[in-house]
């Protein structure tokens, strides 16, 4: 009771204020719930969060009792609106339903009203149908009125045609009669004079017709029957029969083809005329008439031969080549890039390609049989105006150089080609589609045709041959003059073996002059072929002792060999695109015995040979040795190289196609390179020997006194202590040192380290017999230590193979034989001979190889030394 009584007293307490407690219930209307972004979840918060007093809201975190009333008032409130809401709704739906229904009627009835017209309409369609066709519900069975009318317009049509045939032939009668009685043709004549086209082609087809009507009606004309002569012995057979045979004063056969050769020439005539004032509906009519005469040959020759372009390219034609000097010059010149195709030839395809574009436009319009008109315009224009053009472009550059015709020939093709590419691409007649495979097949046809002539058989490739021989000859003329004239080692295996190189040079060199004495040279090519081989004039070349040549004209150079190089794939670029094919493996064959037998065996190998002559004159000289030759070696390996990738890289890859030919290729190519790769070894070898005969002589001149000072030298003053090394020691150094700063850069480094280990080991060998040969005291080990010393530092600088190393350890290790005392040495000597299991220094070292070294020690004969060499 007392909750009751406390809850009445804050009812009446505040019933006063109740307004400002809890406030009106939330508003809102249909719009609030048609809100895409409308959540269920969010809409019942918000009424709670409404129905809550703002002075407990914000009190929220004191202990306060729960009061559901405001909740309970504010969805109240809620609910009674949501009512409201849904009454309004329902309401609004009734009516859109009641709307509906009265549509859905309304489109009832009138899709019914549609329906009944639409079956009306087709009932009247096929009662008409019927009318036409004819019903058989008539008494009589007769045919319906369509019927009817179909018939008598096929009847009428058909009698119309027997009226135009019996006309046509009434008109064939009488043009027969008058011709044959009196030689008459006036009725044919007034037809070809009418001003239509029409009238014309009649006049033909009848003109046609009366010429075969005169064959069979009257042989006489044609003065035979049945393919005999009609007259014998004065009497006339015909079918058997004798008679006599009328005299007429005309002949129907020759007037017939008098009347057909004015009526072509009328035609012909009309149709230049409608060309002139671009009528093409006219030209088309005269077309389609003389195509009926003779195929149209004379309609497309007229076309064609009166054509303007001919006639003003028939006068420009015979005109002299111009340009100036320096482009012919420079299409002559193998170091300068080609200039490209010459100007009035590149100036006629030029126009070609926009003349047969604008024509081809007129020939379909013109005519009916168009791509035929159009085979004969393209070829009238390669065969005539490209062709002779061409001709004498070719001829020109064939008198100025055989490069300069390749280099014509391939610009040329060249471009005519790139004419033919765009034309296929214009489409011509059927432009903007793509071009009719006949006039494609034409254009490739005169293309070819074009350039026959000039890739019959091997003529290309012969031609390719003689100039990169002309080429080679020049460039090298003065090296070969230089080599001929060397003096000859005498006879010795090497010597023969240069043999084959020398003569090989002379052929080449007398070629050469041969070449030049010629009186089919031109002048032009004289003076490229002499500026090539840098002679002042052709009687230079004449006598080879009146040519002066250096010793820089025997030597190899690189930049020589790139020029030979880069000429020879000019060619082989050029043959690619001109004669490009089954024959190409054949043409880089010929092309690689042309290269090896001039890069390779004119200059490679004979430079070799003369490089080997003079490092076999080297052993007997009793000065030092001139390794000079070496940096031409160095030469000589780079253009193998050059040459080697040239062949593997461009000419054997092309040859792919035919198995043997590349096989055959690979073979003489590994042959050519390997004998050369002999040569260079052959040259390394002897330099080897060379050099280790020059030390041997230089360690011969150690003097006995140098590893046994006396006590006066060592007494007279520090001079003797101060020396680093001994005279001889240094001579052999500095020449050494000579020799690999000669090789270093001479040799590639797969080639110099073998080359330098060579060396090194033979060196080790004249070392270790030369400490062998001298007596040593306690002074002279620290002379005999510096000058190992000096000689390991040198050797440590080369480029040597790991395997040396242990070498230099045996000669530091020598040295230290001659300085330490007996029991060091004892100690040193422990595990000598030990084999591979000693280590180090002493692997492989045996006990007698180190005797001979303590048998020149000073106090060999004392008994610590004694008892080591015992021990040995």
């Amino acid at each position: 009771m007392s909750g009751q009584d406390t809850t009445s007293m804050l009812s009446q307490t505040t019933s006063g204020s109740i307004r400002a407690l809890y406030p009106q219930g939330p508003s809102f209307t249909i719009e609030n719930f048609s809100d895409r972004d409308f959540i269920v979840k969010d809409f019942v918060e918000s009424l709670s969060e409404s129905a809550i007093p703002t002075n407990r809201r914000s009190s929220q975190g004191a202990q306060q009792a729960f009061d559901p009333k405001p909740l309970i008032r504010s969805f109240e409130h809620a609910l009674s609106r949501l009512g409201t809401l849904s009454e309004d709704l329902q309401a609004h739906e009734n009516e859109l339903t009641a709307a509906v229904r009265r549509a859905e009627a309304q489109h009832t009835h009138i899709g019914e009203s549609s329906g009944r017209r639409l079956a009306h309409n087709v009932e009247s369609i096929k009662r008409f149908e019927e009318s036409l066709n004819g019903t058989t519900d008539e008494p009589n069975g007769s045919e319906g009125r369509g019927n009817l009318a179909v018939k008598i317009g096929e009847r009428l049509e058909e009698l119309d045609k027997q009226r135009q045939r019996a006309l046509e032939a009434k008109f064939l009668v009488q043009c027969w009669l008058e011709l044959n009685e009196r030689g008459d043709i006036r009725m044919l004549e007034d037809m070809r004079r009418q001003p239509s086209g029409d009238g014309k082609v009649r006049c033909a087809h009848i003109a046609r017709q009366l010429m075969r009507i005169s064959q069979r009606l009257d042989p006489y004309s044609w003065n035979q029957v049945n393919g005999n002569i009609v007259a014998v012995n004065g009497t006339n057979r015909i079918n058997g029969t004798n008679g006599d045979a009328k005299k007429k004063n005309h002949n129907t056969r020759e007037l017939i083809e008098k009347f057909l050769e004015t009526l072509e020439k009328d035609l012909l005539k009309q149709f230049d005329d409608f060309y002139r004032r671009a009528n093409f509906d006219g030209m088309r009519e005269c077309s389609v008439v003389l195509q009926d005469f003779n195929g149209g040959a004379s309609v497309v020759g007229l076309f064609v031969n009166q054509h303007q372009f001919f006639i003003d390219r028939s006068q420009l034609i015979t005109e002299e080549l111009t340009g100036d000097g320096e482009t012919w010059e420079r299409l002559a010149d193998p170091d300068a890039d080609p200039p490209g195709i010459e100007f009035s030839l590149q100036s006629l395809i030029d126009e070609v390609k926009i003349v047969v574009q604008e024509e081809s436009v007129i020939i379909k319009r013109a005519f009916p049989y168009y791509e035929q008109v159009l085979a004969r315009f393209l070829q009238r224009i390669f065969q005539q105006s490209i062709q002779q053009r061409l001709e004498m472009v070719l001829g020109k550059a064939n008198a100025i150089s055989s490069l300069a015709f390749l280099r014509s020939l391939q610009a040329a093709r060249g471009y005519i080609n790139s004419l033919v590419d765009d034309l296929k691409a214009h489409g011509l007649t059927e432009n903007p589609d793509s071009i009719s495979s006949q006039t494609s097949m034409v254009l490739d046809q005169q293309l070819d045709e074009l350039f026959v002539p000039y890739f019959i058989g091997s003529s290309y490739i012969e031609r390719e041959k003689k100039s990169l021989e002309e080429l080679y000859s020049s460039l090298l003329f003065k090296f070969t003059i230089y080599h001929s004239r060397r003096k000859k080692i005498p006879t010795t295996f090497i010597g023969s073996l240069a043999k084959s190189g020398s003569e090989y040079i002379a052929s080449a060199r007398d070629a050469y002059i041969e070449r030049m004495e010629s009186s089919d040279i031109a002048p032009a090519q004289k003076a490229m072929l002499l500026r090539v081989a840098r002679l002042k004039d052709a009687d230079s070349a004449k006598n080879n002792n009146e040519i002066e040549v250096t010793e820089q004209d025997g030597i190899l150079s690189v930049p020589y060999a790139k020029r030979m190089l880069k000429w020879l794939a000019e060619g082989v670029g050029r043959g690619l695109e001109l004669s490009g094919g089954s024959e190409t493996p054949k043409d880089v064959s010929a092309l690689l015995g042309l290269l090896l037998s001039n890069m390779g065996e004119v200059y490679l190998e004979t430079a070799l040979d003369a490089i080997n002559d003079v490092a076999t004159s080297q052993e007997s000289t009793k000065a030092e040795p001139d390794l000079s030759y070496l940096s031409n070696l160095h030469s000589a390996i780079s253009i193998m190289h050059l040459l080697n990738t040239c062949i593997n890289a461009v000419l054997i890859p092309l040859a792919a196609p035919n198995l043997s030919i590349r096989r055959q290729m690979e073979k003489t190519t590994h042959t050519a390179i390997s004998k050369m790769e002999d040569k260079v070894n052959s040259i390394m070898q002897r330099t080897i020997d060379v050099a280790l005969t020059w030390v041997s002589k230089l360690l011969a001149n150690q003097k006995k006194g140098d590893f046994r000072p006396k006590d006066l030298a060592l007494e007279g003053g520090g001079a003797w202590l101060e020396m680093l090394q001994t005279p001889t020691c240094l001579s052999v150094h500095t020449f050494l040192h000579r020799l690999q700063a000669l090789s270093t850069p001479a040799l590639p480094p797969s080639t110099l380290t073998p080359f330098l280990t060579e060396l090194a080991i033979g060196l080790r060998t004249l070392l270790l017999t030369h400490f062998a040969k001298f007596p040593v005291n306690a002074a002279g080990g620290l002379m005999v230590t510096k000058d190992i010393t000096k000689y390991s530092e040198l050797l440590r600088s080369w480029p040597l193979h790991g395997s040396f190393a242990p070498s230099l350890e045996v000669l530091q290790e020598i040295g230290n034989l001659f300085v330490i005392g007996p029991e060091a040495l004892r100690e040193r000597l422990r595990g000598v001979g030990g084999g591979a299991a000693a280590g180090g220094w002493m692997a492989g070292v045996e006990k007698a190889d180190l005797r001979p070294y303590v048998l020149r020690r000073e106090d060999a004969g004392s008994v610590g030394v004694q008892s080591v060499l015992n021990s040995l």
